[in-house]
């Protein structure tokens, strides 16, 4: 079973999402790439999966949106938990631009 939410600002670059987030969370990213995805960030610490990555996911004619619900959001940090982490959340919610955008459990 997994928790996941997804947040999304229109103010942050990758980068600056990066560098607030490792600094409410303690974690440490790295920089990988995707065909599908493109380039995104991980931070995987104790079982807590934190992904930031950009909305507009390169594409063969186009750039299309990879949360298709939020395209104005340009960049992404998505969570993925064993169970329900509200600490995590209020961590997040206070890096000021970033919208909690959804919740997903299962």
């Amino acid at each position: 079973m997994a928790d996941d939410d997804r947040y999304g600002t229109r103010t942050h670059t990758p980068e600056d999402l990066v560098r607030l987030v490792s600094a409410r969370l303690g974690v440490t990213f790295t920089a990988r790439e995707s065909d599908y995805r493109g380039v995104y960030h991980l931070a995987d610490h104790h079982g807590v999966r934190v992904e930031v990555q950009p909305n507009e996911i390169p594409g063969e004619d186009e750039d299309e949106p990879y949360d298709l619900a939020h395209p104005e959001y340009q960049v992404l940090v998505l969570t993925t938990t064993p169970l329900p982490d509200p600490t995590l959340r209020t961590r997040l919610e206070t890096i000021e631009g970033l919208v909690h955008l959804g919740h997903e459990s299962g």
